[in-house]
């Protein structure tokens, strides 16, 4: 399988917004929900958000209000809109398909991309 194609981190200061963007195959964007992930230094990888292809969503608690997933259905591509940024937002972020109804992943993860917030 393909995997998907991360991009858009980068470096900023606290209360400072960053998109990310996510390329996946047609096959895999098309026949499963997609969701973000991230993973901190020592931590193990959590899932941030996902979404369905009807555009419903579910959020991790520590980013509700702060971050908007969507999806382009026409290009194969999962963003990540993320929005008052704190140092606890640093992390690598990962996108993937996923079972919808789970953060179980189907496929390959990529090679994410790197977030880092400073105070």
């Amino acid at each position: 399988q393909v995997p998907p194609v991360e991009s858009g981190g980068g470096s900023v200061r606290t209360g400072g917004s960053l998109r990310l963007s996510c390329k996946a195959s047609g096959y895999t964007y098309s026949r499963n929900c997609m969701a973000w992930f991230r993973q901190a230094p020592g931590n193990e990888r959590e899932g941030v958000a996902r979404i369905w292809n009807n555009d419903n969503t579910v959020y991790g608690d520590s980013v509700k209000g702060r971050f908007i997933i969507s999806r382009d259905n026409a290009e194969n591509m999962l963003y990540l809109q993320m929005n008052s940024l704190t140092p606890a937002d640093t992390a690598m972020y990962y996108c993937a398909a996923v079972r919808c109804g789970s953060w179980a992943k189907v496929g390959p993860w990529g090679q994410g991309t790197q977030v880092t917030v400073s105070s």
